[in-house]
């Protein structure tokens, strides 16, 4: 084994006080970040520039309140951030995953009652801005998908509601089922969102197994539960995107060739939910290239179910690049055109953080470090002796063979490099290049809070490179913020 490789493999460990400066430090500069973002955004907001939400950097509005949910939350947050964490190190695999599962959907219904059933959970799909309310106007879904692209752009008499007009016909033929299936209506549209995104808790764990990383996934599995972003799962339909994307990637993971290629199809899949998830690819060649065995074969696998359903949805008359095309024009048809770039483009990153919560800076600055002494004790490793082929045909520029065969070679020591880093480190890495491209791209100003969440799950495997003895302190900042935004703002999907 080359030196580093269980630096990737379980969480590293700190025993020294004096490390934890760092992360107190991390702390200190998300404070800031945070409380900058608030203040410049009332400043804009009273200076009356269109940031289009109240609470900017969250797209909420501010209402001090309690609710019916609020005991339920607080016990579920001293379950999990107590005893919880010790029993997920323990636990048999299967029992943990199912308590998981079932405590995630405890805390983000719990969340979500905070306002009321009706208000916090029931309506919140059913505005006129959602997908429900194009629901009842389909009635030829082949018909739907082939004139989709056409009643994207607005101020036109049939155009779609701004979700439906937003993202590719999957969204709405996940609603449009659940009706044709009898689960129409706003409030079993809210409890799939919910119980479809609570699964991540299942997912992300089993993904994390199934690349070698077993200790970690019992390590994130607890920061799973008490996501800050569950304020957002339950309910909008980006909480049932996260659960179908992170259940995609840990399909990839798991060997043989059936689970790649579901895995494929759930990503493919989507694809037709939102355009931005061109951006899991990174996140979905990480969990190949880490795969132990059968990279090729699940990379196949993958690729045909991709394949698959995008082959679908052209044939039935949607064409992605000519929607997405489209969905620029519209974008820029509505608020997108009054937010300011200058302002969402850093203070994006303030409402990832209140959907992460404060663990993700100290993580993230854990992983850092992590790779950084994997790479060196890499460098200070004896390399294994290899002989140069013969040149058969000298000249200025070497043998053509000899030159392929030292670039081979150069290539497979710098994958094996970057395997060492193992999930703990590349998953997270995938995910902020995934998330610093959405940025940049000016396609999420605003809202980032619900659209992020299928790269926040990802972020917080990162988790596992925190000292234990800390965790339960972080978990308790981490339900301590998702309260705080419940109680403090009227969230708005």
């Amino acid at each position: 084994m080359r030196p580093g490789a269980t630096i990737s493999r379980s969480p590293v460990r700190h025993r020294s006080p004096t490390r934890y400066r760092g992360d107190l430090l991390v702390l200190g500069v998300e404070a800031t970040l945070l409380v900058t973002a608030v203040a410049v955004g009332a400043m804009l907001n009273r200076a009356g520039v269109g940031l289009h939400a109240d609470a900017a950097p969250l797209y909420a509005t501010w209402k001090p309140h309690l609710g019916w949910g609020t005991p339920a939350a607080l016990a579920i947050a001293v379950a999990v951030a107590g005893p919880g964490t010790q029993w997920a190190r323990t636990a048999r695999w299967g029992t943990l995953l199912s308590v998981g599962y079932l405590a995630a959907v405890g805390w983000t219904l719990a969340l979500a009652l905070v306002d009321g059933w009706s208000t916090g959970l029931t309506r919140r799909l059913t505005p006129q801005a959602e997908y429900l309310h194009e629901v009842p106007r389909v009635t030829d879904i082949r018909r739907m998908l082939a004139g989709f692209a056409d009643r994207i752009l607005d101020f036109q008499p049939d155009s779609w509601s701004t979700h439906t007009a937003g993202h590719p016909p999957g969204a709405l033929l996940v609603f449009v089922g659940l009706d044709r299936i009898g689960l129409g209506g706003g409030t079993a549209a809210a409890l799939v969102c919910v119980l479809v995104g609570a699964s991540v808790v299942v997912s992300v764990p089993i993904a994390l197994r199934a690349l070698g990383a077993g200790e970690a996934a019992r390590a994130v599995l607890p920061f799973l539960v008490l996501l800050p972003g569950a304020v957002w799962v339950g309910a909008s339909a980006d909480g049932f995107f996260t659960g179908l994307v992170a259940a995609g990637l840990a399909m990839l993971a798991v060997r043989g060739p059936v689970t790649s290629l579901v895995g494929g199809v759930l990503l493919g899949f989507a694809l037709y939910l939102s355009y931005g998830f061109v951006l899991v690819a990174p996140l979905a060649l990480v969990v190949l290239a880490l795969r132990a065995k059968g990279r090729g074969s699940a990379l196949l696998a993958g690729a045909i179910g991709v394949a698959a359903v995008v082959a679908a949805f052209t044939v039935a008359g949607f064409h992605w690049w000519q929607g997405y095309d489209r969905v620029v024009e519209r974008y820029y048809q509505g608020w997108a055109a009054e937010r300011p770039y200058s302002y969402w483009v850093w203070a994006n990153l303030a409402a990832l953080l209140l959907s992460a919560g404060p663990v993700l800076g100290p993580a993230l600055r854990r992983t850092l470090h992590s790779a950084r002494r994997a790479w060196r004790a890499w460098d200070s490793s004896p390399a294994p002796a290899a002989s140069t082929p013969r040149t058969s045909r000298p000249g200025p520029g070497g043998d053509p063979l000899t030159r392929v065969a030292i670039r081979n070679r150069r290539l497979g020591a710098l994958a094996r490099r970057v395997e060492t880093l193992g999930p703990t480190v590349l998953l997270p890495a995938a995910a902020v290049l995934a998330v610093v491209a959405a940025d940049l791209s000016g396609m999420s100003k605003a809202e980032v809070e619900r659209i992020w969440l299928p790269f926040t799950v990802w972020l917080l495997v990162a988790a596992a490179q925190l000292p234990a003895p800390a965790r339960r302190w972080w978990l308790a900042g981490q339900a301590l913020t998702a309260l705080a935004v419940n109680h403090l703002l009227f969230t708005v999907s």
